[in-house]
C-alpha cells in the first residue's frame, strides 16, 4: 500500500492554540526557520492512548529552542496539554506524535530577533520505523561526520542538525543498507541518523560518551531498563577498530524503539539474549506493565 502524502491527509493540526485543518496549515515561504533552519522538533510516541515521557520530551523541546536562541512562548504545561489535546483529536491510541516551533516570516535575514515564534503539533498513525525490524538492520558507514560542539549547537534537536543525517541515510539507502551509523570529529563512534547505539560482549552494554549527541530519552531509558536487569553499562569513548570485537548490536529512539543491528558493512552480529530482552522491556514499560 502506496502511503498517503502528509499534505494531503485526514484531521487536523495544533498551531498557536487553535486547531486548524490538516490540509490548511501551512507557513508562508519566506518563513525565517525554512531558510535558516532555526526550527526545533521533538518525537513522541503514544501507546495506548498515553505519551511516553511527555514532560521530558517537552522540556528538551523548550531546551532546544533555547540553545537556537530563542524561547517557545508556551509553559511545558501547556505544550503538554496540546500534545493530549491533539492525541485525543486524533483517536489514535498508538501513535507519534511531533511538537515543533520555528521562527515565523515577519522578518528575512539572517537576524532573526524581529520573527514571532510559533508552535504546533501534529499526530499520525506511524508504525515501525524499520521493516521487519526484529530481524536486524543493516549499517554502513556514513561519510559525514557528527560536529564539534564549539561549530553547532548539537545539544539541540535542530532542523538544521539533520541536513547530514539525511545526506546520510539517503546515501546508505542507496547503496541497500537501512541506514548509515555515523562517527564523530574524533573519529568516535557516535549515532546512527536518527538513533543512539549500543554494543554487547559478555552480557555488558557499551555505548558512546554523549558529550556531542542529543541527550537522547529512549537511550536514558535502555540504560535503566539494563541496570534494572543488572547488566552492567559504560559510557565511554568507542572507536571503529572495536566494532568487530561486540557480539551484538542495536539502537534506539522513539521511532526507532528499540531494532537490533546485523551487519555494520561487513562486521556481522547476532541479535541475541540481550537485544530481545530490552526490546521486550521496553515495550512492556511503554505501555503501561512495568516500571523502572
Amino acid at each position: 500500500m502506496i502511503e498517503k502524502a502528509y499534505h494531503d491527509r485526514d484531521g487536523q493540526i495544533w498551531i498557536d492554540g487553535e486547531f486548524i485543518d490538516w490540509r490548511e496549515s501551512k507557513v508562508h515561504v519566506l518563513t525565517h526557520s525554512l531558510h535558516y533552519g532555526s526550527s526545533v522538533f521533538e518525537g513522541n510516541r503514544a501507546y495506548e492512548g498515553q505519551v511516553f515521557r511527555l514532560e521530558d520530551h517537552t522540556q528538551r523541546l523548550k531546551n532546544s529552542a533555547n540553545f537556537m536562541g530563542y524561547e517557545i512562548p508556551y509553559t511545558a504545561e501547556q505544550i503538554n496539554d496540546a500534545c493530549k489535546e491533539t492525541l485525543a483529536k486524533s483517536g489514535l491510541g498508538d501513535a507519534y506524535m511531533r511538537p515543533f516551533a520555528w521562527r515565523g516570516s515577519d522578518m528575512m535575514g539572517v537576524a532573526s530577533k524581529g520573527n514571532r515564534i510559533h508552535l504546533g503539533v501534529a499526530c499520525w498513525h506511524w508504525g515501525s520505523y524499520f521493516e521487519d525490524k526484529m530481524k536486524g538492520i543493516r549499517l554502513t558507514i556514513a561519510d559525514w561526520k557528527r560536529p564539534a560542539p564549539d561549530t553547532i549547537p548539537c545539544k539541540s534537536k535542530g532542523a538544521g542538525l539533520y541536513m547530514i543525517c539525511t545526506l546520510s541515510k539517503d546515501a546508505a539507502q542507496a547503496k541497500g543498507y537501512d541506514d548509515a551509523l555515523m562517527y564523530d570529529y574524533k573519529g568516535r563512534v557516535a549515532e546512527c541518523t536518527g538513533a543512539h547505539i549500543f554494543l554487547i560482549r559478555d552480557n555488558e552494554l557499551h555505548t558512546p560518551t554523549n558529550d556531542i549527541l542529543l541527550d537522547g530519552i529512549t537511550h536514558d531509558t535502555i540504560v535503566k531498563l539494563a541496570e534494572k536487569r543488572g547488566y552492567k553499562v559504560f559510557k565511554r569513548d568507542i572507536y571503529p577498530a572495536e566494532l568487530a570485537h561486540f557480539h551484538e548490536c542495536f539502537v534506539v529512539g522513539t521511532a526507532a524503539e528499540v531494532t537490533p543491528v546485523r551487519e555494520i558493512q561487513g562486521i556481522h552480529y547476532t541479535p541475541g539474549e540481550v537485544c530481545h530482552a530490552l526490546a521486550s522491556d521496553y515495550d512492556q514499560l511503554v505501555r503501561g506493565k512495568i516500571s523502572i
